[in-house]
């Protein structure tokens, strides 16, 4: 896994303010982009390169 040491993390734009299912993303770090659950911040985090990343969002938000 790559290392996030460093990583500063921050909540989707798309997240609740009552604590409800929110995911931060992490994009300060050169060639990964990590994505964690804010309920869980020690868990497991999925990391992107930021190519895939941006093909990600552009297609979960073409079904918006």
């Amino acid at each position: 896994m790559d290392n996030l040491t460093g990583a500063r993390w921050r909540k989707s734009s798309r997240s609740s303010t009552n604590g409800g299912t929110c995911v931060e993303v992490a994009d300060n770090l050169p060639g990964v982009v990590g994505v964690r659950d804010s309920k869980d911040p020690a868990g497991p985090a999925l990391v992107f390169t930021p190519a895939a990343w941006r093909a990600f969002v552009a297609e979960i938000s073409d079904r918006a």
